[in-house]
């Protein structure tokens, strides 16, 4: 199955939660993932890397991306998000490239 026909078949997938259970629940269902995430991200912290906590990560980073899919038909912010992401990385690349110059001249 091609790339963009696999992309439609999720995002009817994300529909259909989304008319199932209302955007008030999913809303409430991207805190919920959030703050598993964050609390996988602690416990990798305080008990340190091993298969077990960076699973728990990967997994829970998977719940966040699939609620932020839905976030993103909610409210129509595919595109806005794109824009978003593409400014932020070049801002990105330009405070590395800031502190790599930074690091050059003091070494």
């Amino acid at each position: 199955m091609c790339f963009s026909r696999r992309r439609t078949n999720i995002n009817s997938i994300y529909k259909k939660a989304i008319a199932l259970w209302g955007i008030d629940s999913q809303m409430m269902m991207v805190v919920e993932e959030a703050s598993e995430l964050i609390k996988a991200i602690c416990k990798l912290r305080r008990t340190g890397v091993t298969a077990e906590t960076v699973n728990a990560v990967a997994e829970e980073i998977a719940d966040m991306e699939i609620m932020l899919e839905q976030l993103k038909i909610m409210f129509y912010l595919s595109e806005d998000v794109s824009e978003w992401k593409n400014y932020k990385i070049s801002r990105l690349l330009q405070m590395i490239k800031e502190a790599e110059k930074n690091n050059a001249c003091c070494h």
